[in-house]
């Protein structure tokens, strides 16, 4: 009986090894130095990931511990990046607006620009949006989020203009209907007179509880920076491009107006857009010297930016980063700032049980030539590079294999890889 006994506890000792010694990861990054700044972190840290979920954010996490393990060392782990500013309405076959062919699907630039969240910034309106939703958002691995036009249409043929279209109620019907996708209004290039386009967007947003963003559109006798930025905006809403010049951001003595400083000081959010036209070195260069950074860096995504100046996410950062503000600021900019902006306090942060959402960059230091909307050049010294962007645990983009496995040991099977 005593021998039996023994038997049973050297088994259960033996099993309690092997499950011991079992890898508990699903991935390791190790070696990298985390930034987290939602968290306070900027240290040598490993990410943990398992099921999905982040598992562990420490120093010296076992390697033993992971069924895949990525060397990161020298590189940034940072929380998957937002681009709160895209135009990703693609696929309705209509020919010259951004709720067409100048939008891009989401999947196919995201990754291996290091983004694991886009937000669309008014591409379809308040009629249009459920085809958006089933036609572009339901089928991206991309996390997509939209800001709703509130112009009927979005950004369409109709264009945002008729105050027939601008419906309060029925924009703030849809945000409710789809709240789980829709973060806040957009009001974007109105060409008529007074306020009824800013006016409608936030009579939607306070039916629905959500942020304004403004792409302000066009001056007159009534319409002026000042008066939205310290009269019409309410604090937490979005102004965007302000870097532009278009709507006397920059006085013509070369200095910031100073409705930017006072709507700043009222609470306004300002998102940098880079866009094929709305950020210039003219502007943000006196801009940033008066310390004016953003609350948020974004790209204005669509395909007459990506090609031009404007690049890609990381692009957008590096020149950020090349007229100093911080590596650390940089990647608050693009992870807990619009988090916070867009109401979505789980995204943009390492923790434990977060959804694993994670980007690994590299900063490459040399010569490098940044180039404005209008096509002007300045140098830099500093470049980001998106190494490996994972999206809910999945390496969905590795630039240099860094999480694969040698082809050398490789177990090949044939029609088992994914093509």
């Amino acid at each position: 009986m005593r021998g039996g006994l023994q038997t049973l506890c050297l088994a259960a000792l033996a099993a309690c090894i092997a499950a011991a010694a079992e890898p508990v990861y699903d991935l390791l990054l190790r070696g990298g130095h985390v930034i987290d700044p939602k968290n306070n972190i900027s240290a040598p840290m490993d990410v943990a990931i398992a099921g999905g979920k982040i598992a562990r954010v420490a120093a010296g996490i076992p390697p033993a511990m992971a069924r895949r393990v990525a060397d990161v060392s020298g590189l940034y782990v940072v929380p998957g990046l937002i681009d709160m500013h895209v135009h990703v309405y693609a696929g309705t076959g209509v020919k010259g607006v951004i709720a067409g062919d100048q939008s891009v699907y989401p999947d196919g630039f995201s990754f291996r620009s290091g983004i694991t969240t886009m937000v669309d910034a008014g591409s379809a309106g308040w009629r249009n949006f459920a085809d958006f939703r089933q036609r572009v958002i339901e089928r991206a691995r991309t996390r997509v989020l939209a800001f709703l036009n509130i112009a009927a249409g979005g950004m369409g043929p109709e264009g945002e203009d008729d105050p027939k279209l601008l419906d309060a109620e029925a924009a703030a019907r849809v945000a409710r209907e789809h709240r789980d996708l829709i973060v806040g209004i957009k009001t974007a290039h109105y060409k008529g007179p007074g306020w009824i386009s800013v006016e409608r967007a936030i009579e939607a947003g306070k039916l629905a509880g959500i942020p304004v963003m403004v792409d302000f559109g066009y001056l007159d006798d009534v319409r002026n920076l000042a008066t939205l930025l310290t009269e019409k905006l309410r604090p937490g809403d979005i102004y965007t491009h302000p870097y532009s010049g278009h709507r006397e951001e920059l006085l013509p003595e070369g200095r910031l107006n100073p409705a930017m400083h006072a709507g700043r000081r009222r609470g306004i959010l300002f998102d940098l857009g880079h866009g094929a036209g709305s950020f210039f070195w003219y502007v943000a260069v006196p801009a940033f010297r008066e310390k004016f950074y953003p609350d948020v860096i974004s790209t204005d995504l669509h395909t007459g930016s990506m090609n031009a100046g404007m690049k890609d996410l990381t692009n957008v950062m590096s020149k950020v980063l090349n007229l100093g503000v911080p590596l650390e600021e940089v990647i608050r900019m693009t992870t807990v700032n619009p988090a916070r902006a867009i109401r979505r306090p789980e995204l943009g942060r390492l923790e434990t049980g977060a959804e694993a959402d994670v980007t690994v960059l590299r900063l490459d230091r040399g010569n490098f030539g940044f180039v404005d909307a209008a096509g002007a050049r300045m140098h830099g010294s500093q470049l980001l590079v998106a190494e490996m962007t994972i999206r809910a645990g999945r390496v969905e983009w590795d630039l240099n294999g860094r999480a694969a496995q040698d082809w050398t040991t490789f177990p090949y099977k044939k029609g088992t890889w994914r093509r």
